[in-house]
């Protein structure tokens, strides 16, 4: 079997805020329990499993890979929502929209302050 990832854990400061945040910007299903966790799957079988952690929060970085009309309809919660969004993850570029190797690429906070973005090209393809 070919090595895969196939979840991560995500230290939240309220895991049913953090995963439901998440889940429905993505558009994806609701936030499943499974034990002390809630678990966001993604269409690729790679879960991200949000747990409580009162401790301070170590910031996190999440991308994404989506298609055109999937990222339509994410930036476009993200705009409904009136969250702050950047064009790059120093967030110098506010309010902006990368176009790295001829995609699109944006970056927003969570909850919890992870930073998460959505790309619809990988890097490095060229474009």
């Amino acid at each position: 079997m070919p090595v895969q990832l196939n979840h991560t854990i995500v230290s939240a400061r309220d895991k049913l805020e953090s995963a439901t945040f998440l889940a429905d910007v993505l558009g994806l299903a609701p936030p499943t329990p499974f034990g002390p966790f809630l678990v966001v799957q993604v269409d690729n079988d790679v879960s991200l499993d949000f747990i409580d952690d009162p401790d301070p929060m170590t910031v996190q970085h999440y991308a994404f890979l989506v298609g055109e009309a999937e990222f339509d309809e994410i930036f476009g919660r993200i705009r409904e929502r009136d969250l702050t969004y950047w064009a790059d993850p120093a967030r110098t570029k506010g309010g902006e929209v990368n176009h790295h190797d001829g995609g699109r690429g944006v970056y927003w906070e969570d909850p919890s302050g992870h930073v998460l973005e959505i790309i619809t090209r990988p890097y490095g393809s060229g474009g």
